[in-house]
């Protein structure tokens, strides 16, 4: 009995279980004590962001001669990116870069840049979003938080990713999709488990942050539970290739437009002042300023707003010209961010898209809001979380579906050219290793030029 007993113990060695657990406290008691402040930092500045977005916009509807001076202000907001953020210009790519390969950290001036820059697009009523500057404060608190604890390189990473984690979660109310968004958008086709439970952490941290300094975020009403059945699902499908290719129709009109703006105006300065004397124009143009700002309030009652999808009457175009607006917006060098202006375009879409399919428009446009986010940004597994956090998990199927099938249609693009394709979508025998996004660009406009 003795011999068997010790035999057991040879195989369960005490000390050795002991001290891998003490081990693992101690880690966890370490990182608890790094994320835990940080996240609640980004919380906090995406809580006074959010709360200056609302404030502003609220005060361009006041007064509507803003607008007028959107010019200007892109051009001061370029000067001052000129004069002393050129090495942040990069924005949510110099992070994700910094990630993949982690060198001098994300400079401290990139979040007051990256803040200001934003308020004054909406300010003066450029078609921009908010994830963008998100993303940006988190990473480079993480990146802050790196250098005065001097932690090393793979620490650092994995702090970015929660920065990003923090930042997503507390500005869009979805700590879940937060987390996995700052796992799976660093590459296509992997997912950074090992950063998990950090990652995790840290959304839920700056999401009850930002809540808890009286922040709310939208709710959006699907309407009616419709049963979910194969017919449906099957709908949701053929759908998800409209979202994934006018997701991919949006990454690719911004970075072209956005290309040929720099090679005919090298002055940095004047391209927000050519894309804000061109905003104007689109108003006057169709007459509306519904394609302003976020999307997300509303100048007066009959205003369009992402909510206005989720009501029964149909907009057949809204899509194409908020898809408009942000593109001339966004090229021009204004701040901010491509996804809520996304989430519009995706709800505006599957609004128009619902009569065809016989749906609620509802169902559709919580469908849409998330998919083309989805093949856009090449997430799929954090808009599937996202839309059940915001919508409920009774659509989950549909939307997870839609979600994938975006995703597989918008191939090799997407709006964060610094994305690696780890696991191609389709055999890609062009590609390298862990080529980017902005390498199979270049290899797409290279063979473009072959043909030629």
């Amino acid at each position: 009995m003795r011999a068997r007993f010790r035999n057991l113990y040879g195989q369960f060695n005490v000390a050795a279980f002991v001290r891998d657990r003490h081990g693992h406290a101690v880690s966890v008691l370490r990182w608890g004590l790094i994320l835990v402040p940080m996240a609640a930092a980004v919380g906090t500045l995406c809580a006074a962001f959010l709360w200056s977005l609302d404030a502003v916009t609220r005060l361009r509807f006041a007064f509507p001669w803003l607008l007028s001076l959107l010019p200007i202000g892109g051009f001061i907001v370029g000067l001052l990116y000129h004069l002393t953020g050129r090495s942040v210009e990069g924005g949510n790519n110099l992070i994700v870069e910094q990630i993949h390969e982690p060198g001098g950290g994300v400079p401290l001036r990139m979040a007051p840049l990256i803040f200001f820059g934003t308020v004054a697009t909406h300010l003066f009523g450029g078609s921009a979003g908010r994830e963008g500057t998100a993303v940006q404060l988190g990473g480079t608190l993480a990146s802050g938080f790196g250098r005065i604890l001097k932690l090393d390189a793979e620490t650092t990473r994995t702090l970015l990713m929660t920065g990003i984690a923090a930042g997503f979660g507390a500005v869009f109310g979805t700590p879940i999709a937060g987390a996995v968004f700052a796992l799976e958008v660093l590459a296509i086709g992997r997912v950074e488990y090992p950063a998990l439970v950090p990652c995790l952490v840290a959304a839920l941290v700056g999401d009850w942050t930002c809540l808890a300094w009286g922040v709310h975020h939208g709710v959006y009403h699907v309407g009616a539970l419709v049963p979910v059945d194969a017919l449906l699902v099957a709908k949701a499908a053929v759908a998800g290739v409209a979202f994934g290719l006018v997701g991919l129709a949006f990454a690719e009109a911004n970075h072209t437009l956005g290309g040929w703006l720099k090679r005919m105006v090298p002055y940095a300065p004047l391209r927000p002042v050519i894309g804000g004397l061109a905003v104007i124009a689109l108003v006057w143009l169709f007459g509306t300023r519904d394609y302003l700002g976020l999307g997300a309030l509303a100048a007066t009652p009959d205003s369009l707003t992402i909510a206005s999808f989720f009501d029964p009457e149909t907009h057949p175009w809204s899509w194409a010209l908020k898809l408009l607006f942000t593109v001339v917006t966004l090229s021009a060098g204004f701040k901010g961010g491509e996804v809520t202006p996304l989430f519009f375009i995706g709800a505006a879409l599957g609004n128009a898209l619902a009569p065809m399919f016989g749906v609620s428009t509802g169902m559709f446009a919580a469908i849409g809001f998330v998919a083309l986010f989805a093949g856009a940004a090449n997430t799929p597994l954090a808009c599937t979380f996202m839309g059940i956090e915001l919508f409920g998990a009774a659509y989950a199927v549909p939307i997870a579906v839609a979600c994938f099938v975006a995703y597989l249609c918008s191939g090799h693009n997407g709006i964060y050219l610094s994305q690696r394709v780890v696991v191609p979508k389709v055999p890609a025998s062009h590609l390298s290793p862990h080529a980017t996004l902005r390498d199979a660009r270049t290899h797409r406009a290279s063979g473009r030029r072959t043909r030629a």
